[in-house]
């Protein structure tokens, strides 16, 4: 695979709530995490003392962050009312040439900076607030990545080990 642009990691946010993604204007740079807690089952009985994790018991989270010039567009608009209101709405991530991640996230703070001789900024930090989606994107012409060697983790399929929920089916 070819070296990435960073201009290409892209966020966008729901704009209506009904599946209309923009991408946050004035972004220069984005980052997001991905974070599982361990949980520790050591016990006097573990071998030679070494310590020893229960699988897929930890809280799993991810983070999104992004810098760049403020530019007073619709995007930034709304992200000052998520914010303000407490709104969790719907946030797509794109890794270039890897995959999207969607989800619910929240706004955990708006930062505005500037000097007398230099443009307007601002920082945006978001925080998962539900289960997260992955779906994968293969190269035009190439076959997908099959990271698994079962046949799946096909582009535009959901990873199955995810646990996903529908929050209109009170699930």
């Amino acid at each position: 695979m070819a070296v990435q642009s960073g201009k290409d990691l892209l966020i966008k946010m729901d704009m209506t709530g009904d599946g209309q993604f923009e991408t946050i204007a004035g972004l220069r740079a984005t980052r997001i995490s991905f974070n599982a807690e361990t949980v520790d089952v050591t016990s006097l009985s573990s071998q030679g003392g070494w310590r020893e994790l229960l699988a897929g018991a930890g809280v799993k989270s991810a983070a999104i962050s992004g810098s760049g010039v403020f530019r007073d567009a619709a995007t930034d608009e709304r992200a000052r009312a998520v914010f303000f209101n407490g709104e969790v709405p719907q946030f797509q991530v794109i890794i270039p040439h890897f995959g999207t991640v969607e989800g619910p996230f929240q706004i955990t703070s708006v930062e505005y900076s500037g000097s007398h001789n230099g443009e307007a900024t601002y920082e945006l930090s978001l925080a998962s607030a539900g289960a997260l989606m992955f779906m994968a994107m293969a190269e035009p012409g190439e076959e997908p990545e099959d990271y698994e060697g079962d046949g799946g983790d096909q582009p535009g399929e959901l990873d199955p080990d995810l646990e996903l929920t529908d929050p209109e089916a009170g699930e």
